[in-house]
C-alpha cells in the first residue's frame, strides 16, 4: 500500500517520507526514543522516592546556596520541575533523564569533533544506554547533572583548544562553574584539565586560557563557598568523611568489589575494552585519545585508590565513562568491531528494562519475586510508610513528627499529606551528621510534644529527655515476599532538650 495524496485533477502524488541522512538526526532520533521510553516508565511505574530523593525535594522547599551533604543545584533543578508540574514522584525526578539526554548530545558533538560524525552517533547512543546512567536516570541525584556538565566542559574544551577562541574558553568556564554546584567530583575535570595541559607541552599554550575559564567556574561556584564558610565548611567536611580515610586503611576486597561494579556501570564490553587499552599504552599515543584519556584514567585510577584504602560507591567513578565512552568506541570501530557495541547497546537496555520491570512482568503471570531479587526494594514501602505514620499524625493533631533516622523523615515528609515540614529529627550525637542536624530544630522545641516514627529504638538514649515517652503502636510495611520493615510509634512528651555532654 502507497501513501500519498490526489493532487486536483485526479493526479496521485506518493508520499516520500524524509529519512535520517545524517548521523546527528540519527542520533537525535535514537536519544529521544530512550529518553521517551524512561519518562513512560518514570510517569508509570510504581516505584516511590528514595530517602535520598525525597530529602533533595525537602530542601527544594527550602532554596539556598548550599546544604549539608550537596552543593545546590540538585534542590534548585527539583524546584523548577516540581513548580511546573507538581510535587509527584514523576515531576521530581523529571529532569534526570532530561540532564542526561544533553549529556549524550555533548558525547556525540565530542566524538563527531575528534573523529568523524559515525564515532559520534556510537558513542551517544552507547552512552544513553550505558547501565550506570539508565539507573542515574530513573532517580535524582547529583550526578545527572554533574554528568551533563562534565560532557559539556568537555565538548568546549576540545573546541577552544582548536582555535584559541575565547568564547569557548568562556564556556568551558560556564559549564565547569555549573558542575561544581552539581557536584564537588566536578574538581576531578578541573584536575584532569590542568594535568593535560602541564604535563604535554604541544597543549602549554592552553594554560593561560584555561586559567581564566577555571578562574571564571570558581566565580560561578563562589555562593557555595560563601554558604560553607558561613555553616563551618560542612559540606567539605561530609565529603571527607564519606571517604572514610581516618579508618583502618588497606581493604583489597573492597577493590575487588568497586572494580566488579564498574563492568555493571560502563557494561561488560565496553569496560573490557578501557582495560584492554589501559594495558595497550601505545592505544594513548594519539593526541585525541590522550586528550580523552585525561579526562578518564585519572579519575577511575583516584577511586581505586580511594576502593583500597577505604570504600567507594560503585557511582563514584561516573565522570569516568563520558570520555571513556568516546575513547572505547572510536577505538573498537577503527578496529572494525562495530557489532560489538550494537550489541552492547541493545545488551544494557535489555538488562535494565528486565530489572527495572522485572517484578511487575513477574506478578502478571502470578509469579511473585522473592524481595531480595527486587532491584528495585529500597524503592519500596515509603509511600505505605507515610500513610501509616500520617493516619496516626491526624490522630494527634497537637503532636509534631519526629524521627530517629534521616532517610525515615525525609520519605515521611514527603509521603505524609499535607507535608509536615515542621517536622525534626533526634540528633544522635553533638556532632552534625545531616542537614536537620545542621538547623537543629528540635533543640529549639522546648517543652513540646511528639509524634515519634522510631526505626533504630532509641528509646532509653531518649528518655531523658522528654517527661514521658509512651508507645502507641508498631507499623509492619511489607517489601515483598520473604521481607518486611518494622517501625514503632510513640507520643513523647514535654522535650527537656538533650542531655549535658553526650
Amino acid at each position: 500500500m502507497t501513501i500519498g495524496r490526489v493532487e486536483p485533477g485526479g493526479r496521485f502524488v506518493p508520499l516520500r517520507l524524509p529519512r535520517l541522512r545524517s548521523n546527528a538526526a540519527a542520533m537525535l532520533v535514537g536519544v529521544a526514543a530512550i529518553t521517551g521510553l524512561r519518562l513512560l516508565w518514570l510517569a508509570l511505574q510504581p516505584a516511590d522516592l528514595f530517602p535520598d530523593e525525597a530529602q533533595y525535594w525537602v530542601w527544594s522547599q527550602q532554596l539556598a546556596l548550599g546544604y549539608y551533604s550537596k552543593p545546590p543545584l540538585v534542590a534548585w533543578l527539583i524546584a523548577l520541575t516540581t513548580g511546573l508540574f507538581g510535587d509527584s514522584e514523576f515531576a521530581v525526578r523529571l529532569s534526570a533523564p532530561l540532564l542526561h539526554a544533553g549529556a549524550a548530545i555533548f558525547v556525540y558533538a565530542t566524538g563527531a569533533r575528534l573523529f568523524d560524525r559515525r564515532a559520534g552517533f556510537w558513542s551517544a547512543l552507547a552512552y544513553a544506554s550505558l547501565p550506570g546512567v539508565s539507573v542515574s536516570a530513573f532517580i535524582i541525584s547529583t550526578d545527572a547533572a554533574l554528568l551533563l556538565f562534565w560532557a559539556a566542559a568537555l565538548y568546549a574544551f576540545v573546541r577552544a583548544r582548536e582555535n584559541g577562541g575565547w568564547g569557548w574558553w568562556v564556556a568551558v568556564g560556564l559549564a565547569a562553574g555549573l558542575g561544581l554546584l552539581a557536584k564537588y567530583a566536578m574538581f576531578y575535570w578541573i584536575l584532569s584539565a590542568l594535568g593535560l595541559v602541564l604535563l604535554f607541552s604541544a597543549d602549554r599554550r592552553h594554560l593561560r586560557p584555561l586559567l581564566a575559564a577555571l578562574g571564571l567556574a570558581l566565580l560561578i561556584y563562589l555562593p557555595n563557598f560563601w554558604w560553607n564558610w558561613s555553616n563551618g565548611f560542612v559540606s567539605y567536611l561530609h565529603t571527607r568523611d564519606n571517604a572514610a580515610l581516618n579508618g583502618s586503611l588497606f581493604h583489597p576486597e573492597a577493590l575487588l568489589e568497586f572494580f566488579g561494579a564498574q563492568f555493571g556501570v560502563f557494561g561488560p564490553l565496553l569496560f573490557a575494552g578501557l582495560i584492554l587499552m589501559t594495558a595497550t599504552p601505545r592505544s594513548f599515543a594519539e593526541p585525541r585519545r590522550r586528550l580523552l584519556a585525561a579526562f578518564a584514567l585519572p579519575t577511575l585510577a583516584m577511586m581505586l585508590v580511594v576502593s583500597f584504602l577505604s570504600r567507594a560507591h560503585a557511582n563514584w567513578a561516573a565522570p569516568t565513562y563520558v570520555s571513556a565512552t568516546v575513547l572505547v568506541v572510536a577505538w573498537v570501530l577503527q578496529h572494525g568491531w562495530r557489532r560489538v557495541i550494537s550489541f552492547s547497546i541493545a545488551l544494557h537496555l535489555v538488562t535494565i528494562a528486565l530489572l527495572f520491570t522485572g517484578r511487575e512482568t513477574l506478578a502478571a503471570f502470578g509469579i511473585e519475586l522473592p524481595a531480595q531479587y527486587d532491584a528495585l526494594r529500597r524503592l519500596r514501602g515509603w509511600r505505605a510508610l507515610g500513610s501509616e505514620a500520617g493516619a496516626a499524625l491526624a490522630a494527634h493533631p497537637h503532636l509534631t513528627l519526629l524521627a530517629d533516622d534521616r532517610e525515615v523523615l525525609a520519605a515521611l515528609i514527603y509521603y505524609i499529606r499535607p507535608h509536615p515540614m515542621d517536622a525534626v529529627k533526634w540528633q544522635v550525637t553533638a556532632r552534625i551528621q545531616d542537614q536537620w542536624d545542621l538547623s537543629n530544630g528540635l533543640s529549639k522545641r522546648l517543652g513540646g510534644s511528639f509524634l515519634l516514627v522510631s526505626e533504630h529504638e532509641l528509646i532509653d538514649e531518649m528518655r531523658p529527655s522528654f517527661a514521658v515517652i509512651d508507645r502507641l503502636q508498631s507499623i509492619v510495611i511489607p517489601l515483598g515476599p520473604g521481607a518486611a520493615h518494622t517501625y514503632t510509634l510513640y507520643i513523647a512528651r514535654d522535650f527537656k532538650g538533650y542531655p549535658p555532654g553526650r
